[in-house]
């Protein structure tokens, strides 16, 4: 009798709990999604045209002209681009589904001497979101940060340096109020599989493998903490080296724990490809008008399941402050970084017999030495590259709209010293300052005007100017 009542209160427990579910957020709130209020948006569909064109004075284009623009400005001192295409945004939120894709494809053509130009996706992916899980698939860029994409000097693990991967994701994207807590704790987190499907002198055709996790606690209080922690890595593909290292279900799940094993004696005495722990850490101050965040993100190298330690090079990583106000158009965001990645856990991985774990060489190793790039691109933060690991910089940057003419100014220095094993020291000073205007009278056109300019002995001193032109307009709504 005891066992039956047992058994029937567990019933009602669980009737109970299925009941709270499908119960309106509106009338209980204790799990307040989005979903819960009225949606009164259309779906549309859209078409997009841009062309842009760079000159410059020096040998390559100055650094802030060309980086964080998702690969389409080359590094070439002489460029085009026309990008064509059609999208459907993403219009229904307060939906239990939603759904968006794009198709871009663009063409370049540059003066680089390995080729003169070349033709790809920028964009080529669907994605749909299911109640509070998303799905995406194709070409579309990664990023995560507490900044503004384009008022960053770019995360350390995702930024919009490169091309977009080609991959698939499913998981929480957005920050999702966790059932029975009002709003005041939400997560989000996900796992990717990728395809670095580029060719280089080390590794080719390499695999991604991406898994986060975060939480955010505050809800509409007026300060929000939020805490991520990514694994990522890059694993199997083709050596030149080594041949073939691994593309099978074993070889995954080595990688998906981080575990050594593989053909390679290297991956065999340690983790198996490529690895990277990244956190950040980010404290929010909202008020009616404005919002302030104040974020942290670093690296760990050794052992990717540190996940709450500062592990060994603590003094490491980006450490940035972001406001956004509303209430003042002309000055309407500010961003200030500090990047620091020197130490690298010290400057001895082993010596006379003891091991020190540092020389950590971020985002390469001894096998995938082309490092966390894609088509010669750092995925993370472009400050870091294959001969230049060892960086400290600083970014600032505003942007605002005075009389319809949005503008965007920033500056970075940077002090460079390469790599422990092959130090160098050189500095470089950039200066952007972006203009653009959208004409009603000019067909509906979107003018841009950019000139960049570079400082030092990184780049020598050079100058350039993009003009970018584009057009966005409504093909059906529906």
């Amino acid at each position: 009798m005891k066992i039956e009542n047992y058994e029937l209160r567990i019933t009602n427990l669980i009737i109970l709990f299925l009941t709270l579910l499908v119960v309106p957020a509106r009338a209980w709130k204790w799990w307040p999604l989005p979903m819960a209020e009225e949606d009164t948006e259309q779906d549309s569909l859209l078409y997009i045209g841009t062309v842009q064109a760079l000159t410059s004075t020096g040998s390559t284009a100055p650094f802030l002209l060309q980086a964080n623009r998702n690969g389409t400005i080359s590094t070439a001192a002489h460029s085009g681009t026309l990008t064509l295409g059609i999208s459907k945004p993403a219009t229904r939120p307060h939906r239990w589904y939603d759904y968006d894709g794009a198709v871009l494809l663009t063409g370049q053509a540059h003066a680089l001497r390995e080729s003169k130009g070349t033709g790809y996706f920028q964009e080529l992916y669907a994605h749909l979101r299911l109640y509070i899980v998303d799905i995406t698939v194709g070409i579309h860029p990664m990023y995560f940060g507490c900044a503004e994409q384009d008022l960053t000097s770019g995360s350390l693990l995702f930024s919009n340096n490169t091309h977009p991967i080609p991959r698939v994701s499913v998981g929480i994207d957005r920050w999702t109020a966790f059932p029975g807590l009002f709003g005041y704790v939400e997560v989000k987190g996900g796992l990717t599989h990728g395809w670095l499907d580029d060719n280089n002198e080390y590794v080719s055709r390499t695999l991604l493998h991406h898994l986060y996790a975060g939480m955010r606690v505050g809800g509409s209080l007026p300060v929000n903490i939020s805490y991520e922690y990514h694994h990522a890595a890059q694993w199997g593909g083709t050596s030149a080296r080594y041949g073939d290292l691994g593309h099978s279900w074993e070889d995954y799940k080595r990688i998906f724990l981080a575990k050594e094993g593989g053909s390679v004696w290297i991956e065999q005495e340690n983790a198996q490809g490529n690895h990277i722990g990244w956190s950040q850490f980010c404290v929010t101050a909202k008020g009616k008008v404005w919002h302030i965040n104040m974020y942290w993100q670093a690296m760990v190298e050794d052992r990717p399941n540190r996940i709450l330690s500062l592990g060994m090079n603590p003094t490491d990583g980006l450490w940035g402050v972001y406001v956004h106000q509303y209430a003042w158009r002309y000055i309407s965001a500010f961003t200030f970084e500090f990047i620091n990645t020197t130490d690298q856990s010290g400057p001895w991985h082993d010596k006379d017999g003891f091991i020190y774990g540092g020389r950590d060489d971020y985002y390469r190793n001894s096998i995938y030495q082309q490092g966390w790039t894609y088509f010669g691109r750092t995925i993370g933060s472009p400050l870091l590259s294959q001969t230049n690991t060892r960086v400290m910089a600083g970014y600032v940057g505003v942007k605002g709209d005075i009389y319809g003419f949005r503008y965007k100014i920033a500056a970075q220095y940077a002090k460079n010293y390469g790599r422990y094993t092959a130090p160098r020291k050189t500095d470089n000073t950039s200066l952007i300052v972006e203009v653009n205007k959208h004409v009603d009278k000019a067909w509906g056109l979107d003018f841009g005007l950019a000139v960049g300019v570079d400082f030092g002995s990184e780049y020598g001193t050079q100058a350039g100017a993009m003009i970018t032109i584009r057009k966005q307009g409504l093909i059906k709504t529906y």
